[in-house]
């Protein structure tokens, strides 16, 4: 049995590790709070003492962790995983990344025999515990088959994306247009409750026309629960809004929403807190307007109601 290592257990490793763990892999997890892990632990997951360790151990080796600093002192470190990598093993990148940074580290791992994947998630922290997130994969095509068992555990729609950093680059893209849709929603639904619409009736009128996104259909319902609860904070959109703009940098591509999106979201952690959650951006509005965002009949967190079903790998068209 493939042998895999779980390294940071945080609103979306964890769930990914549960994937691994409820469907039978040989498992040992590592997070910085010891206490994350005991779930895993008491469900027969073994306890890595250090990332070297892990990747001595194990097959392949994944990072899910809050930013490119987290990832480089985890592979780099004197206990570092690549000080426990070598021919035939696989480390596997989760996290939101940037590009650069993931192939930078993966030079190194392929400098000491092991092999280099980018696969992070798409789709949310309830789609991630029922193993049904989407996942992008960036990697050889050879890797990518290796990779796949384990992918189609974690997630239901698996993407190759080409090389490696390529997936780093479509999820910073995704996570943007993400941001921008709620920063639109937030304007549309305190503009349709100041014009007297009813909110129920506006969601539903969103919900089924061309106004429609996936951030409406999540993001949207704990808006107007009022709990604004989605498992993402404003610090974190602020990093991918600066990824994304990066990328766009190198390839001088002149942006004009995200220097914009990044004032909003900059003004909304200096009135709420860094680590409060993003959709409460729309609190600027509601101060602003002095009205309340809220409707009756929504949950104050998403769960995915769809069962748990196997993964497959998307194919492009053409």
């Amino acid at each position: 049995m493939t042998k895999v290592g779980f390294i940071g257990l945080g609103n979306i490793g964890s769930k990914l590790a549960g994937s691994l763990l409820r469907n039978g892999f040989d498992l040992t997890v590592r997070d910085l709070e010891k206490p994350a892990a005991q779930p895993f632990l008491d469900g027969g997951a073994k306890w890595g003492h250090s990332p070297k360790e892990m990747a001595e151990n194990v097959d392949i080796l994944i990072t899910c962790l809050p930013n490119p600093a987290a990832s480089a002192v985890v592979m780099e470190a004197d206990d570092g995983a690549l000080k426990g990598l070598s021919d035939g093993k696989i480390w596997a990148e989760m996290s939101t990344t940037d590009e650069a940074e993931v192939c930078r580290l993966g030079a190194l791992v392929n400098a000491v025999g092991a092999e280099s994947v980018d696969c992070p998630v798409s789709g949310g922290c309830h789609r991630a515990a029922t193993g049904n997130i989407a996942i992008f994969a960036g990697c050889e095509r050879t890797v990518f088959g290796r990779m796949l068992p384990i992918l189609t555990t974690m997630g239901r729609r698996i993407l190759h994306t080409g090389a490696l950093g390529s997936a780093s680059i479509l999820k910073v893209v995704t996570n943007y247009l993400a941001t921008a849709n709620l920063l639109a929603l937030c304007e549309a639904l305190v503009t349709s409750k100041a014009a007297g619409m009813d909110l129920n009736i506006a969601y539903e009128a969103i919900r089924i026309s061309s106004g429609n996104s996936f951030v409406h259909e999540t993001e949207g319902q704990v808006i107007l629960n009022g709990s604004r609860d989605i498992s993402f904070t404003m610090d974190l959109v602020c990093k991918d809004i600066g990824l994304f703009s990066e990328v766009a940098k190198r390839v001088n591509v002149p942006l004009e929403l995200a220097p914009l999106m990044v004032d909003i979201f900059k003004d909304g952690q200096e009135r709420y807190g860094p680590r409060e959650y993003s959709p409460n951006i729309v609190r600027r509005l509601e101060e602003a307007t002095e009205l309340d965002i809220r409707a009756p009949g929504f949950p104050p967190q998403m769960l995915d109601d769809e069962p748990e079903q196997a993964g497959y790998e998307v194919i492009p068209k053409n």
